[in-house]
């Protein structure tokens, strides 16, 4: 039974006959009831279930990020269903139980306002360092553009992200991850938004490289430089040699005094 809510010329709510009232953004629809189905788990019906799920479990993560990424397609649905519209079209790939999420094509944001079209990001421990040109002035880009950051973690489905970290004009920005990621697949988007946030930036994804300066040296066991008694620098001792496929037991070095310094080696068993 429906229900009429301004007189018999208003809007009404729930089910007449063949048809189905419903209110939205203070407007009222109507459209037919959803007939049944004889056959609901047919094998296309399967795969179109197992690309909705796909889509979802990818945009669920980072929800509220989308909200703010789609801003400028809510006129006549929600940003999280702009945004399923557009992954199940264009991002989600595969058929049978080969579904999956093209992140390259994948968009977090979808706009008008203009992107940057390179960048990179670079994990260096728990952070993740974004840099990008700076092309303010270059169609509606501003200088004072927000930054959008995003790493999403395929291996565990879930995002960390931040909306409002720096502007355009500065050209870098970190984003600080979780400890246990350092192992993980992770994927990075960045977008712009203005001041104003009234235009949003599609998204780019860029290729997450790691930064491995810090690592220790192949050959060096992993030990704290020190410094003795009498002041002399001690540094990470080298593993045991091998030396003509003899391994070295032990080390002794000989100073020669009269000539430039030489050093000669013994083994020593």
């Amino acid at each position: 039974m429906g229900i009429i809510n301004q007189g018999i010329l208003g809007g009404f709510s729930g089910k007449v006959g063949p048809i189905v009232g419903f209110r939205w953004k203070s407007n009222y629809y109507i459209r037919a009831r959803a007939a049944k189905v004889s056959n609901p788990r047919t094998p296309k019906q399967q795969e179109q279930r197992g690309k909705f799920a796909t889509a979802f479990s990818f945009l669920k993560a980072i929800k509220p990020f989308i909200r703010i990424g789609y801003k400028e397609f809510t006129q006549e649905k929600s940003a999280f269903n702009s945004a399923m519209s557009y992954t199940l079209k264009r991002a989600v790939t595969g058929s049978g139980k080969e579904i999956k999420i093209d992140f390259d094509r994948a968009l977090v944001s979808m706009g008008t306002l203009m992107p940057v079209f390179e960048g990179t990001a670079t994990q260096d421990g728990n952070k993740m360092h974004f840099n990008w040109q700076d092309n303010s002035g270059t169609g509606n880009a501003e200088d004072t553009d927000i930054a959008m950051l995003l790493i999403y973690n395929k291996d565990e489905e879930t995002a960390v992200y931040d909306t409002e970290t720096t502007l355009r004009s500065a050209r870098h920005a970190e984003l600080q991850l979780p400890s246990d990621w350092q192992d993980d697949e992770l994927i990075a988007y960045l977008s712009f938004r203005s001041a104003d946030g009234s235009c949003v930036a599609n998204s780019i994804r860029l290729t997450v490289t790691v930064d491995k300066t810090d690592l220790p040296a192949p050959n060096q066991e992993v030990s704290a430089l020190c410094t003795s008694s009498d002041r002399t620098p001690l540094y990470p001792k080298p593993k045991q040699p091998v030396i003509n496929n003899i391994s070295v037991k032990g080390l002794t070095y000989h100073t020669l005094t009269g000539k430039p310094f030489q050093g000669r080696l013994y083994g020593t068993g």
